[in-house]
């Protein structure tokens, strides 16, 4: 069981900063994967106005 301070410290400097960044990545992807999703939403609207043409 991690009981010192230090131990602690060196888990977080280990584990904090690789866990900081994929949460950052994750956040911006999920950000550009709901544009996409709108953006393929608009397309498939298009295509089916353009076929009622």
């Amino acid at each position: 069981m991690i009981t010192e301070p230090s131990d602690w410290i060196m888990i977080i400097g280990n584990f904090g900063f690789p866990i900081a960044i994929t949460v950052y990545l994750f956040i911006r992807f999920e950000k550009k994967l709901e544009n996409l999703e709108l953006s393929i939403h608009k397309l498939s609207e298009r295509i089916k106005n353009s076929r009622r043409d």
